[in-house]
């Protein structure tokens, strides 16, 4: 099972048939006001997360394949950012995912915004994997392209990635979820301190710590990566 292989939708991903492959559909989509199934899959494609979520609840599979595709990727992306491990990452959205359908009889609205839901889920797997005992693995090598220009400045990157990963797995766990949800995910700390549970005050001191802390990690690294840090 691949979640970020291009071309496939997120149910697929998550190995349930499309939403447009699935049998039964054009019932389903016809049991509300009528019209076309396309049309009608359209309209389900467009409404919001609470919509789709109160769907769900009336068990609705199709709007739970829609919920999935409309947020696997990006939920892929924080495990992945978080873990660096692609197969556990894959596995915390998928348990994220199966714990919206099975608990969907007790989903609550108005308490938080799905994504906000998801992310806080997912951040919480992560810490649970990342404390368990790590296994080293070697990870496949990328191919390099013939061009040995393009070659050096990948490779340049690849060196300063693979430094900064390194660096940032050494934080602790807060420290780094906080830093990912702000860096990658562009977060706010306010969204940020309702997905960890916390005070913005105390996200602030997450993210000012972890900044020290990669400061002092990269400070014999080079320039172009530490200076993304100092100018916080």
């Amino acid at each position: 099972m691949e979640l970020h292989s291009a071309g496939t939708t997120g149910a697929q991903k998550m190995g349930l048939p499309s939403v447009k492959n699935e049998l039964g559909l054009e019932d389903e989509l016809k049991a509300g006001a009528g019209g076309s199934a396309g049309a009608r899959s359209l309209n389900l494609l467009a409404v919001s997360d609470e919509e789709l979520l109160e769907l769900i609840r009336r068990d609705s599979e199709v709007a739970f394949r829609t919920l999935i595709d409309r947020h696997v990727d990006r939920g892929y992306a924080v495990a992945y950012r978080i873990l660096r491990n692609a197969s556990d990452a894959e596995d915390v959205v998928q348990d994220a995912f199966l714990q919206v359908w099975t608990k969907r009889a007790v989903w609550q609205a108005g308490r938080a915004r799905f994504s906000t839901w998801l992310y806080r889920v997912i951040s919480n797997r992560c810490i649970d994997l990342l404390r368990r005992p790590k296994v080293e693995t070697m990870e496949t090598l990328p191919e390099l392209e013939d061009d040995r220009g393009d070659q050096m400045q990948s490779l340049a990157r690849q060196e300063a990635s693979e430094m900064l990963q390194k660096a940032m797995a050494k934080l602790p766990d807060q420290q780094r979820i906080a830093l990912v949800f702000s860096y990658t995910e562009n977060l706010s700390n306010g969204e940020i301190a309702e997905i960890m549970e916390t005070s913005v005050s105390a996200v602030e001191a997450l993210l000012k710590r972890g900044r020290q802390k990669l400061r002092h990690l990269l400070r014999n690294t080079g320039g172009e990566i530490l200076s993304i840090f100092t100018k916080y």
